[in-house]
């Protein structure tokens, strides 16, 4: 029986031995996960600010449980288009973006390489959000009309050079509400895309007296890779035809070679009339992103479920929705598998969402709406495995059980 002894001990603590401890442990929610191809119920664990497991039953304990049953589990998701700095409608991420199940913002075009120093001290270091940079082509960056058409500050040299400091953080150059004529701008952003060997993202306006028309943009100056933002306005971009109501042939092509269109919603570049005959010629942004800024906020709502409601309402399937808020913006800013997924060893950003169902005003740049039946709400995120959003106290035992509070008798 001695010879046993250690035999059996071994064997009675080996479920123990086996089982693992998690700080995190996400059960019975419906995880969308379109980087690794799942649609199911499943549970997630994390564990040191990682992806610990993902499985359709996951034993072990965990510093805290949550119940998901219900409930929408995603990626963190991933907003490109964003103002946090240097715009004077900026605002503060970890206000704005985590409530909204956003762990990841793109600030586009705030800071400069004359700025990007103080813009990467007061905001991208101190911030729990994840935040990276489409550093300006104007040296000074978004302050605005003189700033913003001054020749004298386009310097694709010096951009590559600050952009070349910080690889990890500085994405891709941004080129913005230049009041000039002609192509002065976008040339120089794109050559300083050449020199760092990065996208540009571009937003400026297409009226007769630029210069400048979708066309030649399209077709001739943007690469494979490179961006357009403000896909649903017409003042920057022009998809549909005022003839016939479809999408132009010359956006087919530029989408084949290669060019990526970014919804870019913000407060005055979503327009219900571009949107649906987009929708219904089956042409949809490749990513889905806000352009949230101090008056978006309060006025179009335009957050990131609120984007995601409003192609859903356009005809897009949730899955397919979540796809181009995570994964497809990650792969468009060369930061995937880093980001934009629930992959085991990843970061553990996850957000939880709720479809609401009812009645809700859907509204566009121009305060016109849309009413639909079902919109997405965040109730809870998770920032590299911090609880940092629960607004429904998933988290918190209920105090019944608690045992912990002060008796009053």
């Amino acid at each position: 029986m001695r010879r046993l002894l250690p035999f059996l001990l071994l064997a009675a603590s080996a479920p123990h031995l086996a089982a693992q401890t998690y700080d995190l442990l996400i059960q019975g929610g419906r995880v969308i996960d379109p980087a690794n191809d799942i649609d199911a119920v499943m549970d997630v664990a994390v564990k040191d600010g990682k992806i610990a497991r993902v499985a359709e039953s996951i034993a072990g304990d965990a510093k805290k449980t949550i119940d998901a049953d219900g409930t929408i589990v995603t990626p963190g998701l991933v907003d490109i288009h964003a103002h946090v700095y240097g715009y004077p409608g900026s605002i503060f991420p970890d206000d704005t973006a985590l409530i909204a199940g956003t762990t990841t913002v793109v600030d586009c075009g705030g800071a400069g390489w004359r700025s990007f120093e103080d813009f990467k001290a007061k905001i991208i270091d101190k911030v729990a959000t994840r935040v990276y940079s489409f550093i300006n082509i104007i040296g000074h960056g978004m302050l605005g009309p003189d700033y913003e058409s001054n020749v004298k500050d386009l310097d694709p040299e010096k951009t590559a050079a600050k952009m070349a400091e910080y690889p990890d953080l500085i994405v891709g150059i941004k080129t913005a509400h230049f009041g000039g004529y002609g192509w002065t701008a976008i040339d120089a952003a794109i050559k300083a895309g050449e020199l760092s060997g990065k996208p540009v993202i571009i937003d400026d306006k297409i009226f007769t007296n630029t210069g400048r028309n979708s066309k030649e943009k399209l077709l001739e100056k943007m690469r494979p890779g490179d961006m357009h933002t403000h896909t649903f306005n017409d003042r920057q971009v022009e998809i549909i035809s005022r003839f016939n109501g479809k999408v132009h042939d010359y956006v087919w092509e530029a989408r084949k070679r290669g060019v990526l269109f970014d919804l870019g919603h913000g407060g005055g570049s979503f327009m219900w009339p571009v949107a649906t005959s987009a929708a219904k010629d089956g042409f949809y942004p490749d990513t889905i992103s806000t352009d949230l800024h101090s008056s978006s906020i309060m006025g179009t709502k335009s957050d990131m479920p609120n984007c995601i409601t409003k192609m859903m309402a356009l005809g897009m399937e949730l899955p397919e929705a979540i796809q181009r808020s995570t994964v497809a913006p990650a792969k468009a800013i060369s930061k995937f598998p880093e980001i934009g997924t629930l992959s085991v060893g990843a970061d553990a950003d996850i957000a939880v969402f709720r479809m609401e169902e009812g009645v809700f005003a859907l509204f566009d740049a121009w305060k016109k709406k849309m009413l639909t039946d079902q919109q997405l709400k965040n109730i809870l995120t998770v920032r590299a495995g911090k609880l940092v959003v629960d607004l429904e106290g998933l988290g918190f035992p209920k105090w019944q059980e608690a045992g912990d509070y002060v008796s009053i008798q």
